[in-house]
């Protein structure tokens, strides 16, 4: 009988193997808004579609707290990403003004859109489905054949993308990739690599960084950077995109969080005060925290100025940390971020009219109900990027504006946050790393969604795409990785019914069809903010 069992259960067990392999033309790692915008371009092509979200949830940060959009130039926004906007819009009844759509919105209306437009064009989603770890995929040659997820399912398909703020299957993958910072020599870049004093986000007032005890405040990192424009591996600050509340059923910061300290925030107490001297006034609650208002009495909260939600300096290890570690970070932001909150609800330390400002807000009762109303996914605004048949760079966003090969716009400032925060020479804390320079709209190349053709040829990455610390910057907007998403699913169809590799479809004819949905590749200033450019230019 034992030995008729042995074979019985094996086959069963290889049935269980078999059936937990699923093969489709297209395979999306990473549910963010890029990545659902990706699966339903690529299923509104007509292609068998899968989404594979490591959470329960999707949409990314723009369904975790970032409602109020990094738009730019809202004519640079076209295609899926205006279509997403749109139907924004129209959730909330902006046709009442006549208005087409709301760049603002609350985070579960976001994902309850995204979630309809997966539905409609026929995408399968597969959550709590993430990739092994450092043995999740596989490849025959330059083809990427299969990825396997901890839940031992396998996907197979033609073409993989990877819309992860991580780029896990793009690493996984062989994929030459970097992080930190170039040298301002390398692409010949003047904003690259380490940066030299800056005005924004910045200690604008003088404070010792040592205390009366001749020790480092806390939050002070002992590091000296290197001269302006060196290389380094240091990452700029995530944060979690708070959202918050003014209704009388909101969740104030009445209650310590776990492991807090009070001690942390003392150098962001010294910052009030030495404001409050300087000015002549205690400092509002909206010059310490960007406060983004939404629809329905709710805000997107944001960092804002020298010492505010960013958590300086407590990301750096996160593109190269595994599974655990990336756990233990995102964990202690939270922990970083609740405390700085509760703090300034309560501390006596801070005057009295700023800690009741902030007694106004808390968190939204009805967001985030499965988290303790905490978004569920902290701000990655930048970890591995890729080296791929084109590296984006400084010069694309403000001078070689053009491309052969375009499949959208890009309008928003340089933006980077600081890394750093530091003593300076004078032993005065200072923060360093922030980057804030306008661009002029540029148009954006589809090699940078494509590895070099020796490493993968049926992999597109329309997140952590190629481009430099500096271009990266900008492109890094929701919209635009909504817009790369869309040329992604359309590229892959092409690459697919071409037989080709994702390096060798016609560029010119995915720039015509990316056309025909409704993208933008010129940008045209509407004729209000022509005349009001005119207007500010008389003055």
């Amino acid at each position: 009988m034992r030995a008729f069992l042995i074979p019985v259960v094996t086959a069963l067990l290889s049935m269980n193997a078999m059936a937990a392999t699923q093969a489709f033309d297209v395979v999306v790692y990473g549910g963010t808004a890029g990545g659902v915008i990706a699966a339903v371009s690529a299923a509104r092509e007509g292609l068998n579609v899968a989404l594979v979200e490591p959470t329960n949830h999707v949409g990314g940060m723009v369904s975790s707290g970032l409602g109020y959009t990094d738009f730019g130039k809202k004519e640079a926004i076209g295609g899926y990403a205006y279509e997403f906007y749109y139907r924004v819009g129209r959730f909330y009844g902006m046709n009442r003004y006549s208005a087409e759509v709301s760049w603002y919105h609350e985070p579960h209306v976001a994902e309850q859109i995204f979630r309809e437009m997966m539905t409609t064009a026929g995408v399968k989603l597969f959550s709590r489905a993430r990739i092994k770890e450092k043995s999740g995929v596989k490849k025959e040659g330059t083809r990427v054949v299969s990825i396997d997820t901890e839940g031992d399912d396998t996907f197979t398909a033609k073409i993989f993308m990877d819309a992860s703020y991580e780029g896990d299957l793009m690493a996984q993958s062989g994929v030459t990739w970097v992080y930190g910072r170039e040298g301002s020599a390398e692409y010949g870049e003047s904003l690259a690599g380490v940066r030299d004093r800056t005005p924004l986000h910045q200690f604008l007032v003088d404070i010792p960084a040592k205390g009366a005890d001749g020790k480092l405040l806390p939050e002070i990192s002992t590091n000296q950077p290197a001269a302006p424009g060196s290389p380094d591996k240091a990452v700029q600050a995530y944060n979690y995109r708070m959202c918050f509340s003014e209704g009388p059923d909101r969740v104030q910061f009445t209650t310590k969080p776990a492991g807090y300290d009070p001690a942390r925030y003392t150098l962001f107490a010294k910052l009030v005060a030495a404001r409050t001297k300087a000015e002549g006034k205690v400092p509002t609650l909206a010059t310490v925290i960007s406060i983004g208002r939404l629809p329905n009495l709710t805000a997107d909260i944001n960092n804002n100025g020298a010492f505010s939600t960013d958590y300086i300096g407590a990301s750096w290890t996160y593109p190269n940390a595994g599974y655990a570690e990336r756990a233990r970070i995102e964990e202690d932001h939270k922990r970083y971020t609740l405390g700085f909150f509760y703090f300034l609800a309560n501390d006596p330390q801070l005057p009295e009219v700023l800690r009741n400002e902030m007694k106004l807000w808390g968190l939204c009762r009805n967001e985030f109900t499965d988290n303790d109303h905490f978004p569920r996914q902290i701000y990655v605004r930048e970890d591995r990027r890729m080296v791929g048949e084109y590296v984006m760079r400084q010069q694309d966003l403000q001078t070689d504006l053009t491309k052969p090969d375009v499949i959208g716009m890009g309008s928003y400032n340089s933006d980077s946050h600081n890394v750093q925060r530091i003593v300076g020479p004078d032993g005065m804390v200072r923060n360093e790393g922030d980057m804030q320079v306008a661009v002029t709209p540029y148009q954006i190349p589809y090699r940078i969604l494509t590895p070099k053709r020796a490493e993968a040829t049926n992999l597109l990455n329309p997140v952590t795409f190629s481009a430099t610390h500096v271009a990266y910057s900008s492109v890094r907007m929701e919209p635009q990785y909504m817009i790369l998403g869309q040329a992604a699913g359309v590229a892959a169809k092409m690459a697919i019914d071409g037989n080709l590799a994702v390096q060798a479809i016609d560029t010119k004819a995915l720039t015509a069809k990316l056309r025909s949905q409704g993208a933008v590749m010129e940008y045209v200033p509407s004729p209000q903010a022509t005349a009001l450019t005119k207007a500010r230019t008389a003055k």
